[in-house]
């Protein structure tokens, strides 16, 4: 993995986790100002830490992030608003000895996932933050013990690179994410960090950061319960004389590679879901609008009916096209098609002869079940990605605090 060039990251357990030794605070620091932009979620009930980085982003003087897991520092009022804060005071003192400048609580972000409704433990945490300050590197080590310490009820890491080039040479783009449940659109209680060594100026980095958001985090869920606490940051290299802003043809180059990360990401994120079996991709093709067919592709990512039938392999096509009819958005019938699995099912508003247990057998087989569906002749497409739904998922989250 090549990691982009200016950025230390550190990954330290500080005990807020029950687990013995699980890393649960984080710092990802910039040796000097960068650009720092960022998208955030649209729930009405947000957490503290939300809160502070919406007020920071997009910026071109931040210096890095400070994270904690295993607490959400949501819903817990005045007293989370000073911690969230308190957090990144921490980080700024702590840090003016070991990287050159000066520093200030303003210059960093903060991120907080884990349990609602609870108090931070900030004795903890700031040990935690004492402690990854002494640990700070740039190697591939460093970085993976930060994505460690994102992670909640993660089954495993969420990380993707990229090389973007440009006419001032090659760009190194690394990204982490956690995720695995209370998945929603328009983000979802999840964290997602993608550092870069290319030179963005903040407005070039927050619009790039929310077209590939468009496509990929807002594009994702598992049970479409929107959380208190995403948060997708973008730190780049901040533009200077010598380095200036990617062009606009270089930042085409740039922006494609950032959407295909975050697109690596965030299909991660629902591979993983809370007791999943299956990851399944809804292409829908024809639609009049993109937005309509975005609102297609949604209401077939969150009907249970569609997610049970993919978990017992059932090719119950009529909850597929019916969830479609009712997306409020048009579509012809007399011109809708239906593919599982490459499999034909439904065409011209007609069923189509088909093998039952052939097509049971490919879903059962594989962990990703492709639906494919045409709505009309339209020019709108959209892509969704979301689990299936089973017994474990409901055991899980019916045991996730107790």
């Amino acid at each position: 993995m090549h990691l982009p060039k200016g950025f230390r990251f550190a990954g330290v357990s500080a005990g807020i986790k029950s687990r013995a030794g699980a890393k649960d605070v984080v710092l990802i620091v910039s040796e000097k100002p960068c650009t720092a932009a960022g998208v955030y979620t649209t729930n009405q009930i947000v957490a503290a830490p939300v809160v502070l980085s919406r007020s920071r982003t997009p910026s071109n003087r931040l210096r890095g992030i400070v994270v904690n897991s295993g607490n959400a520092n949501a819903c817990t009022g005045v007293q989370g608003d000073r911690d969230a804060a308190e957090m990144t005071r921490l980080a700024a003192e702590g840090l003016q000895a070991s990287i050159s400048g000066e520093m200030a609580q303003d210059d960093f972000l903060v991120m907080s996932t884990g349990i609602i409704g609870r108090q931070l433990p900030m004795e903890k945490i700031r040990t935690g933050i004492e402690r990854a300050i002494g640990e700070l590197g740039s190697s591939e080590a460093h970085f993976l013990n930060a994505c460690d310490g994102i992670m909640t009820t993660d089954a495993f890491r969420k990380i993707a690179d990229r090389t973007a080039w440009s006419s001032q040479g090659n760009h190194a783009l690394v990204g982490m994410c956690k995720g695995a449940g209370m998945i929603g659109p328009k983000m979802a209680t999840m964290l997602a960090i993608v550092v870069t060594d290319a030179p963005l100026d903040r407005y070039q980095a927050q619009r790039m950061l929310q077209a590939a958001a468009n496509r990929s985090f807002n594009c994702i869920s598992v049970e479409g319960h929107m959380s208190t606490n995403d948060s997708l940051v973008l730190l780049a290299t901040s533009p200077t004389e010598q380095t200036p802003a990617l062009s606009d043809a270089d930042a085409a180059i740039f922006e494609a590679e950032l959407t295909e990360l975050c697109i690596e990401l965030a299909k991660k994120i629902p591979d993983d879901g809370e007791g999943a079996t299956h990851l399944i991709e809804i292409q829908i093709r024809g639609a009049n609008t993109d937005a309509d067919a975005d609102a297609i592709a949604r209401s077939i990512a969150l009907s249970n009916l569609v997610k049970t039938a993919i978990t017992g392999g059932d090719p119950n096509w009529g909850r597929i096209v019916s969830a479609a009819g009712y997306a409020g958005v048009p579509i012809q019938p007399k011109r809708t098609a239906l593919k599982i699995n490459g499999i034909s099912l439904f065409d011209a508003g007609e069923p189509l002869p088909f093998d039952a247990k052939t097509v049971s057998s490919s879903i059962r087989a594989q962990k990703l079940t492709l639906i494919e569906l045409q709505v009309g002749l339209g020019p709108g497409t959209a892509t969704h990605w979301t689990t299936d739904l089973n017994s474990e998922y409901v055991r899980f989250n019916s045991e996730y605090t107790t």
